[in-house]
């Protein structure tokens, strides 16, 4: 490999998983993109490569399947048939399906059950003293993604456990413990959407997988397609929310009064999904260096939303920061498909949750959940004086 610029950087250490942006900083000033042997992949650290690495075309998702391939086949069949593994023309048709259910117009009508489900949460907390994120932010977008697909609400505890053990295998070198948990939540996530699918080709339902199983879209598409959508529906909200009001508790911040301005600061701040993976179909010159054909490139998202080039003061939370042209939902073809509904869900639980409990504050330690990749709290202890 000619020289290129090299990083050091440790991904699984303590103290970059509890706070990434000092380590992202020192490795902005050095270089753009650099080389990561631990990982055998480049790392894009400014602004303006990771919009470069998002946006083009000769950088893709090229899923390749984990191994032993026998005792992960459970896990692989989620990835390698859904649209986020998959580059056009099969990402194409394999979004097409659901990407009506997430036009705005079709979230906009989902708004006021947003509000009703954040009013009745927060309805039944202990204001003294409540964990934020088992009461109120997890259960909200798990159950209208829920709602959304025709899962019923007694599997919405499930939903999360879930999804917490299969993403836990996008961390890098993940233990056999982690391993072992994510091919128990794929088989038994699977098992539960196949089952409601059986169901609704025989019994139609007002729900997305009604609409997917009358799709051209396989057996295994139907089920990788709701996975994904009930795992990538809530996740992003839930820790978004988490990072965002825990950024504002600590700095004596509450919500502009443009709240959308507020709900973008927050994911730009602090963002909940750290890194995304590419792989090069030809040689590819980004930020300086020239990634082969069959090299990986991740881009580091939370390092583009703290680059001082595009940001003024990156490191200050600006409730009202205008303009903010921040990452944290990707670029191009792969930008988020749920962006509409987590940006209706947080300014909607942010704003019921302030305009009940205006003196809200932390009452403890926030807990996070250690990892990089999907950074997130587990626990976040708050109360209010109201």
């Amino acid at each position: 490999m000619p020289s290129v610029p090299t990083t050091s950087i440790d991904l699984t250490s303590a103290d970059v998983v509890a706070d990434p942006y000092p380590h992202f900083a020192e490795e902005r000033d050095r270089h753009e993109v650099a080389w990561h042997e631990a990982s055998g992949m480049y790392l894009a650290f400014s602004h303006a490569a990771v919009s470069a690495v998002q946006r083009d075309r000769r950088l893709g998702r090229l899923w390749k399947d984990k191994e032993p391939l026998s005792y992960l086949e459970p896990f692989n069949l989620l990835h390698r048939n859904q649209m986020m593994e998959n580059e056009p023309p099969e990402h194409t048709r394999l979004r097409r399906p659901v990407a009506r259910v997430f036009a705005r117009g079709h979230i906009e009508r989902l708004r006021p059950r947003v509000r009703e489900l954040a009013r009745d949460l927060l309805s039944e907390v202990d204001r003294a003293g409540f964990d934020i994120i088992e009461h109120y932010a997890e259960p909200l977008p798990v159950l209208v993604i829920a709602e959304l697909l025709g899962v019923p609400s007694s599997h919405a505890a499930d939903l999360r456990d879930w999804s917490q053990a299969i993403v836990k295998m996008y961390e890098p070198a993940p233990t056999s413990e982690r391993v072992d948990a994510a091919v128990k939540a794929s088989i038994e996530f699977a098992g539960l959407v196949r089952e409601i699918a059986d169901e609704r080709r025989r019994t139609p339902a007002e729900d997305l997988i009604t609409d997917l199983v009358g799709t051209e879209l396989s057996e295994d598409e139907v089920v990788a397609a709701a996975v994904l959508l009930l795992n990538a529906g809530h996740e992003a909200s839930v820790n978004v929310f988490g990072n965002g009001l825990v950024a504002m508790l600590e700095r004596d911040i509450t919500p502009a009064d443009d709240v959308a301005l507020t709900v973008e600061e927050m994911l730009r701040f602090d963002s909940a999904l750290q890194l995304f993976e590419r792989t090069a179909t030809e040689p590819v010159e980004v930020g300086g260096v020239t990634v082969e054909e069959g090299q990986k490139i991740a881009v580091l998202l939370g390092s583009a939303n703290r680059d001082p080039a595009v940001f003024d003061a990156p490191d200050t939370f600006r409730n009202d920061r205008d303009p903010n042209p921040h990452v944290a939902f990707g670029v191009g073809v792969h930008f988020c498909l749920g962006a509409p509904l987590a940006r209706m869900e947080l300014f909607e639980s942010v704003t019921e949750l302030f305009a009940q409990m205006p003196e809200l504050r932390l009452t403890g330690e926030p807990d996070s959940r250690g990892t990089f990749v999907l950074r997130g709290r587990s626990h976040v202890p708050v109360g209010s004086g109201a």
